[in-house]
C-alpha cells in the first residue's frame, strides 16, 4: 500500500502585511498572513521594538476579532425604547444630518451642553483637538476610572510613571518590584523582561491580595491586605531612613529634597519652596553655607540644613521627610497588622532593596554633562526597578500611595540610571511642562485651551465664582482639584440629576458605559432610560454612540456611528499621545486598513473629520469652508501640531527627515515599508540621567519632543498640593466650601501620607472585594473572541482558604454577596495563594443577554458576572447630609478596589444574579458553526 503524501510546508499565504496589534493596548507589531485577499493567521512582528516577534494569546486571536459576528454593519437609529437594542439601519448621509441635527445648535448656543467621552482608545490627541473646536468643556477619555492616579502622581514627582512613560532597565536590574499589577497591561513586555531577569537570577517580588500571573511566577509573593500599599511604602521608607540607606548624593544633585521650605507660620506662601528673584529654587550650599539657586554650577546642597532668617527657621524639604517618616507610625512594627505582614518581613525587605541598590552597584564608564554644567566621568546605577498599575492606584488614598512609591524609588536613587526605572520618550516632562485645564465656553467658537492637564493650585481650577464646577463630570474642582484625566465614571449619574447643570447630547467612542465600564451598572442602565415625569423626554435627551461591536451600551444609545476592526482602519500611535517609545528611543507606529471592511462601517476617526467639516469647526474645515481632512489618514499625515511637528515623527518633509520636517504625503507608506513603526535611537551618552543630561535633552529639542531643553529636579515636595492646604487655611483667595476644608487638609499633604481608604467604616462590610483583568481579555472586547472564550467562558469569585472552610463552602457552591449598595449571586470557587480577607474575580466576563451576538445561554450571560452591580460611584451616607465620591479625593479616580463586601452561601440559582432580561441584538445571531478555510 502506497503511503500518502503529505504536505508538510504548505503555503501560508500569499503575501504578509506588517501593521499594529490592537487586542490589548502594548501595541505589539504584527505581520498578517493574506491569502487570497483574506486574513489567514497573525503572527508577531520580529523586527518591532515593543515585542520583538513575541505575540500572546489575544494578539494570536485578532483574526477572530476581525471576523466577530457581533460587528456593527451600518449606522443605525432607535426606533424602540431606550435599552431595548431595536434599530433601523440608516445611511451615512442620515446619520451625519442626524447628529448635525443635534450638535450644531449647541455649538451655536452653549458648547458645554455636549458631553464627549472616549473610551480605551489610542487617539486621544485627536479626538480632543475635536472636542476642543467644537468648544465643549466636557471631553476626557478613560483614564479617570483606570490609573490616573498613578499617572499624575508620577508626572507630579518625577515626571513620569510606569508602562507609558517608562520601563525597568531589563539588562541590568537585579531585583524587580512590582505591586497591583495585573496581566492585561503591558503585558507582552513584561512577560519579555521578566524571563529576561529570571535568565539572569535577578530576583522578583510581586506584592498584591492576588497570586495569579506575574506574581505566580514571582520569588516572593506578599499578600497585602488591599488599600495598604501605601503604608507599606513607607513603612519601608521609614526603615531605609533610619538605617541611613539613601542615595544622599543623589537626592541632593537631582532632586529638591535640599530645597529650602518657607517656615513662616504667618507667611501665605508658609510650606512653599523659598525662591529668589528670578524664581529659582532656594538650597543652602554647603560650600558657603548661604541660599543659591539650586541649578547653580558648583552648589553643593545641604540635605539636613535649615536657614534662620528674619527670625525664622526654613528648614529643607529632606529635613521635614526626615520628621515625617522617621517616627514610630511608620515603625514595622505599628504598622504590621494593618498591611498584613510580619514586621521582621518587612525589614528584611528593606534590607533587601538596600543591599541590591547600594551593595550591588553598578558602575558604566561613560561620561555625560548634567544641567549644571558638571561633568561626570562613570553612570553610577542602583540596579533595583519597580512596576505598578491599578492595584494600588484604585484606592481611596490611590494618589497618596503612588507618590510614596515613586519616592521610594527615588531615595534609592534608583530612577534614571543603570538597572533602575527608565523613562521612554517623550518622557520624562516635569509637570509645569503639559498644559493646564481650560473650560472658557464662547458659543459657537473652540474652547480656551486644552480640556485636560495639570494644576498648580487653586488658581488653575475650572470653577466659577461660587465655587460650582464648570465641567459636568466635576473635574478640577475643588472635589477632585488634580484630576488630570477627568472623571468619566461620573459622567452619566451628573448628567442625569442635572448636577452641575443639564446636558443635551452625550456623545461617546468606545465606552462599555452601560456594562462594565460603570460604578453601579444596574442604576447606570435605569439612568440612561429614566424620563422627565412631565414631558416624557428622557432626562440625557440624546445618546450619539460608536462602537466597532454590538456592546451592552449600543442598546442604550439613539444613534449608532459604527467603527472599523482594527485591521480595517488608520491609526496613528503618536509622540502626541500614547507612543511605543523604549527606554533606548523615541518610536511611534501606525495601523492601516490591511483589509477593506466589508460592511458599512468607517473608522470613527475619518467620521469626526466628517463631522468637523458638516459642523464647520476650526482646524477641520479650510478658508472656504471645504473639508481640510478627507479622512483620518489625511489628518495623521497633513495636520501640524505646531510648525514642523505633527501626529508622525518619521520620514517627515521630503521623506528624509524626522522628528521635524513639514508634511509629507508619502508618510504612511513610508511606515508600511518598515513594518509600520518608526524609531530614533538616543546616542549613547544620553540613554540615561534624562531629566538632567543636556546630551538626551539637546537630542530631545533636535527631534521635536522639546522646544528647548527643559531639565528639572525631582519633586517629592509636591507645592500644589501644599497650595491647596493653604486655601483651605484661608491664606488664598480662593476658598474651598466648608464641609472639604477639613479633607483638602488632611489628604493633600505636600508629602506623601497614607490614610485608611473611605470605606473602611465599620458597618460590618468586613471582606475586601476586587476585580482583576485576565491576561487572556481586555476590556469587553476579548470575552466574544471566539477562540479567547475556550480560556475564559465563565467566572467564579475567588474565595481563600479561611473563608471558604468557615462559610462551608464546597466546590460548584454559589453566594450572596452584599455591598451597601446592593447583592449578586455568584458561583464560587476556592483559591489558596490569596489574601485571607479578599474575594475576587475576573473583570468583564460577564455579558448581558443579547449583546455581543452571543447565544442567550451562553456562559458569559448565565454564570458570568460583574461585581459593577454591588459597587457605587458614590459612598454610603455618612449622617451629615452630603454623599461623598467613591473616588479619590485628589484626582478622581474611582476607588474601585475599596469595595467590601459580606458573603455568605447560598442556593444555586438558575444563573447569576442579577439577570437583566435580554437585549434584543442589532446584528444577527451568530451562526451555530463555522467553518473557514483560506485560499486553497
Amino acid at each position: 500500500m502506497k503511503t500518502p503524501e503529505i504536505e508538510r510546508s504548505p503555503k501560508v499565504s500569499d503575501e504578509v502585511r506588517k501593521t499594529t496589534c490592537y487586542m490589548c493596548a502594548c501595541r505589539c507589531g504584527i505581520n498578517v498572513h493574506m491569502k487570497d485577499g483574506q486574513v489567514a493567521y497573525i503572527e508577531g512582528n520580529r523586527d518591532h521594538p515593543v515585542n520583538r516577534g513575541v505575540l500572546c494569546a489575544k494578539g494570536a486571536s485578532g483574526i477572530m476579532q476581525h471576523l466577530s459576528p457581533a460587528r456593527l454593519r451600518a449606522p443605525m437609529r432607535r426606533v424602540g425604547p431606550r435599552g431595548s437594542g431595536e434599530f433601523e439601519e440608516i445611511s451615512w448621509e442620515e446619520a451625519y444630518e442626524t447628529a448635525v441635527s443635534w450638535l450644531a445648535p449647541l455649538r451655536e448656543k452653549d458648547p458645554s451642553k455636549l458631553a464627549f467621552f472616549t473610551g480605551r482608545d489610542q487617539s486621544q490627541s485627536f479626538t480632543s483637538f475635536w472636542a476642543q473646536s467644537f468648544g465643549t468643556p466636557n471631553y476626557a477619555a478613560h483614564g479617570g476610572f483606570c490609573s490616573v492616579n498613578m499617572a499624575a502622581a508620577g508626572i507630579y514627582t518625577m515626571g513620569g510613571a510606569f508602562w507609558e512613560f517608562g520601563q525597568p532597565d531589563w539588562e541590568r536590574t537585579k531585583l524587580f518590584m512590582i505591586f497591583g499589577v495585573a496581566e492585561d497591561h503591558d503585558s507582552n513586555p513584561i512577560k519579555m523582561g521578566i524571563g529576561r531577569l529570571k535568565a539572569r537570577g535577578a530576583k522578583v517580588i510581586g506584592v498584591n491580595p492576588i497570586r495569579t500571573g506575574y506574581n505566580a511566577v514571582a520569588d516572593e509573593w506578599i499578600g497585602i491586605t488591599p488599600g495598604t500599599d501605601g503604608l507599606f511604602i513607607l513603612s519601608l521608607v521609614h526603615c531605609l531612613m533610619k538605617a541611613g540607606r539613601i542615595d544622599t548624593d543623589y537626592l541632593a544633585r537631582f532632586t529638591d529634597a535640599g530645597f529650602l521650605v518657607n517656615g513662616d507660620e504667618a507667611s501665605d506662601e508658609f510650606g512653599l519652596i523659598l525662591r529668589d528673584e528670578a524664581g529659582k529654587p532656594l538650597v543652602l550650599d554647603r560650600n558657603s553655607g548661604k541660599p543659591e539657586p539650586f541649578d547653580k554650577q558648583g552648589v553643593r546642597p545641604d540635605l539636613g540644613g535649615s536657614w534662620r532668617h528674619a527670625g525664622f527657621s526654613h528648614k529643607t524639604v529632606m529635613h521635614h521627610m526626615a520628621e515625617t517618616y522617621l517616627v514610630d507610625d511608620y515603625a514595622p512594627e505599628t504598622v504590621s497588622s494593618k498591611i498584613g505582614l510580619a514586621p521582621e518581613r518587612i525589614r528584611a525587605i528593606a534590607a533587601e532593596l538596600a543591599r541590591t541598590a547600594f551593595d550591588e552597584a553598578i558602575e558604566i564608564d561613560r561620561p555625560w554633562t548634567d544641567f549644571r554644567g558638571e561633568r561626570h566621568e562613570k553612570m553610577i546605577g542602583r540596579p533595583v526597578a519597580f512596576h505598578a498599575m491599578r492595584g494600588i492606584s484604585a484606592h481611596s488614598n490611590g494618589f497618596q500611595t503612588c507618590r510614596a512609591l515613586h519616592m521610594l524609588q527615588i531615595i534609592l536613587g534608583s530612577v534614571e540610571v543603570p538597572g533602575g526605572f527608565r523613562f521612554k520618550p517623550p518622557y520624562p516632562k516635569p509637570a509645569t511642562a503639559h498644559p493646564k485645564p481650560h473650560a472658557g465656553v464662547t458659543p459657537g467658537k473652540p474652547l480656551d485651551g486644552p480640556h485636560l492637564g495639570f494644576v498648580h493650585g487653586p488658581d488653575d481650577l475650572l470653577i466659577h465664582e461660587d465655587n460650582t464646577p464648570k465641567r459636568i463630570d466635576k473635574a478640577f474642582s475643588w472635589e477632585n482639584p488634580m484630576s488630570a484625566h477627568g472623571l468619566m465614571h461620573m459622567l452619566i449619574s451628573n448628567a442625569h440629576a442635572g448636577d452641575p447643570y443639564r446636558i443635551d447630547t452625550m456623545f461617546l467612542y468606545m465606552a462599555n458605559m452601560a456594562w462594565n465600564s460603570s460604578m453601579n451598572t444596574s442604576s447606570v442602565m435605569q439612568m440612561l432610560t429614566d424620563t422627565n415625569s412631565e414631558t416624557g423626554d428622557y432626562v440625557i435627551p440624546h445618546i450619539i454612540y460608536s462602537d466597532a461591536y454590538s456592546s451592552e451600551m449600543v442598546a442604550y444609545a439613539d444613534l449608532i456611528l459604527p467603527d472599523t476592526t482594527y485591521l480595517e482602519r488608520h491609526d496613528c500611535i503618536s509622540l502626541l499621545d500614547r507612543p511605543i517609545s523604549e527606554a533606548e528611543g523615541a518610536a511611534d507606529a501606525i495601523r492601516w486598513p490591511v483589509v477593506e471592511p466589508d460592511r458599512n462601517v468607517k473608522g470613527f476617526q475619518s467620521a469626526l473629520c466628517d463631522l468637523g467639516a458638516r459642523l464647520g469647526l476650526p482646524g477641520f474645515v479650510n478658508e472656504d469652508g471645504s473639508q481640510k481632512y478627507a479622512d483620518y489618514a489625511d489628518y495623521i499625515v497633513s495636520h501640524e501640531r505646531r510648525p514642523g511637528v505633527g501626529p508622525l515623527a518619521g520620514w517627515r518633509g521630503d521623506g528624509t527627515e524626522h522628528g521635524r520636517g513639514g508634511p509629507n504625503p508619502e508618510q504612511i507608506e513610508k511606515y508600511k515599508e518598515n513594518g509600520s513603526f518608526w524609531i530614533a535611537h538616543i546616542p549613547e551618552e544620553a540613554e540615561y540621567f534624562k531629566p538632567w543630561n543636556m546630551a538626551y535633552q539637546d537630542w530631545a529639542v533636535k527631534i521635536g519632543l522639546y522646544d528647548a531643553p527643559t531639565p528639572y529636579a525631582f519633586t517629592l515636595w509636591c507645592e500644589p498640593l501644599r497650595r491647596f492646604q493653604l486655601a483651605a487655611e484661608g491664606k488664598h483667595r480662593r476658598s474651598p466650601p466648608e464641609h472639604l476644608k477639613a479633607r483638602i487638609a488632611e489628604t493633600m499633604t505636600p508629602l506623601p501620607l497614607w490614610y485608611p481608604p473611605f470605606s473602611d467604616a465599620d458597618d460590618g462590610f468586613t471582606v475586601h472585594a476586587l476585580t482583576q483583568r485576565p491576561m487572556a481579555m481586555y476590556h469587553s472586547w476579548g470575552s466574544q473572541n471566539a477562540w479567547l472564550r475556550q480560556i475564559h467562558g465563565r467566572n467564579p469569585l475567588y474565595v481563600p482558604t479561611k473563608i471558604w472552610e468557615a462559610k462551608g463552602f464546597k466546590e460548584g457552591d454559589w453566594a450572596r454577596v452584599t455591598s451597601p449598595h446592593g447583592e449578586i449571586v455568584v458561583p464560587v470557587a476556592h483559591m489558596a495563594a490569596l489574601n485571607e480577607n479578599t474575594v475576587w474575580t475576573w473583570n468583564a466576563i460577564g455579558k448581558r443577554k443579547g449583546a455581543w451576538a452571543l447565544d442567550p445561554d451562553a456562559p458569559e450571560a448565565t454564570k458570568g458576572f460583574l461585581l459593577n452591580h454591588i459597587i457605587h460611584e458614590l459612598l454610603p451616607p455618612k449622617g451629615d447630609g452630603l454623599r461623598w465620591a467613591n473616588s479619590d479625593p485628589i484626582t478622581g479616580q474611582a476607588a474601585w478596589f475599596d469595595l467590601r463586601v459580606k458573603i455568605e452561601k447560598t442556593k444555586a440559582p438558575k444563573e447569576a444574579e442579577p439577570a437583566h432580561p435580554a437585549q434584543k441584538s442589532p446584528v444577527p445571531p451568530a451562526p451555530e458553526n463555522v467553518t473557514r478555510k483560506v485560499g486553497a
